[in-house]
């Protein structure tokens, strides 16, 4: 990992670049204020896991500047590129605070994100343009979530046919064993 980035001057929002963007890559402007993310939460106290889109593979989307995110994930993506992927560590006052975020995010806690910014682009209605874009990304998303169902649920049908073969194999054992075992008593 690289070297530890304050971006607040004051320890209260840290960055790690765990993989960087690719030298052309964009970032989050004025402009380009959507930005797409996936990401791990951890409590720093614990290690424990508190939030993640990893488990379904979906993207979080969320507008910078307009507070619908912790103070340190708006301070942390704005420095971004698409590609990057950081560890960014939150001090209470840039995350949840003393209240916390029950039951998950108990008070006063130290945060820490893995965090990969995958797109940015501008506001919805920000241009005609954007309203088409934004329709190709959701039917894009659409196929991925049906794509990663439909993966699902063949690993399912593959593990249940792998239960219902060992268990017709062992079955087959038993009653090879029952009528082996009815065969030796009747010849002694």
């Amino acid at each position: 990992m690289g070297e530890v980035i304050d971006l607040t001057g004051d320890g209260g929002v840290l960055k790690t670049i765990i993989q960087i963007a690719k030298p052309n890559a964009t970032g989050p402007t004025e402009s380009l204020s959507v930005v797409d993310v996936r990401y791990e939460g951890v409590l720093a106290e614990t290690g424990e896991v508190f939030d993640t889109t990893r488990e379904d593979n979906s993207i979080f989307t969320f507008e910078l500047g307009a507070g619908t995110v912790i103070k340190s994930w708006d301070i942390a993506l704005r420095t971004m590129m698409i590609g990057e992927i950081a560890k960014i560590t939150c001090k209470p006052e840039y995350a949840y605070g003393s209240a916390g975020s029950p039951p998950e995010i108990p008070p006063d806690a130290t945060l820490t994100f893995e965090v990969e910014l995958v797109a940015c682009r501008p506001r919805k209605g920000a241009s005609l343009g954007s309203v088409s874009d934004e329709k190709a990304r959701l039917e894009e998303l659409k196929k991925q979530r049906e794509s990663t169902a439909a993966l699902k649920e063949d690993e399912k049908k593959k593990r249940e046919e792998a239960k219902a073969a060992a268990a017709a194999r062992v079955q087959a054992k038993l009653d090879a064993k029952k009528k082996h075992g009815k065969g030796k008593g009747k010849g002694k």
